[in-house]
């Protein structure tokens, strides 16, 4: 598995103990654009790099850490095929792969605790998308980025599928 890391200022500390985590744990394709201090710079650029990365197929799994992982998730999102997941909690980590397929994970450096943060990536790594029902919410989720990206409203034809 392909991993792209990015972080911005507010993410540092916690992406070194992540590419820690993810080389002792024989993840070994991961390429890390992210910052490397913690001096100020725009978490809009690392997220649109992981994001693009992700979407077109350069990498598996995206991972995007700032200040809290809300910034970076609304860029990330912005990306046609991007599922960018903000998660504080490992259910919340299994559920968005089992049930959304999350294929960018958003982390918030100063708001997660580190083994908190680790405990959330193991999850988020090593569950399966459960697909089955889901595919069909996920279908939607397709067809609402086509219409949406036109401008259009997106007027799903039956809400209780």
């Amino acid at each position: 598995m392909k991993i792209i890391i990015g972080n911005d200022h507010g993410g540092y500390r916690l992406k070194l103990k992540i590419l820690e985590y993810l080389s002792e744990n024989g993840y070994d394709d991961v390429v890390n654009i992210g910052c490397d201090s913690e001096d100020i710079v725009r978490y809009p650029y690392y997220a649109a790099k992981v994001a693009h990365a992700v979407t077109t197929g350069k990498a598996d799994r995206g991972i995007l850490i700032c200040s809290t992982g809300l910034g970076m998730s609304i860029l990330a999102n912005r990306h046609k095929g991007a599922r960018a997941s903000l998660c504080t909690s490992t259910f919340m980590a299994k559920m968005t792969r089992g049930h959304n397929d999350s294929n960018i994970l958003c982390l918030g450096g100063k708001i997660t605790g580190e083994m908190e943060a680790l405990d959330i990536l193991e999850t988020w790594l090593e569950k399966e998308f459960e697909g089955g029902r889901h595919n069909i919410s996920l279908g939607l989720v397709r067809e609402a980025e086509e219409t949406l990206s036109t401008g259009d409203e997106w007027i799903p034809e039956n809400p209780n599928l």
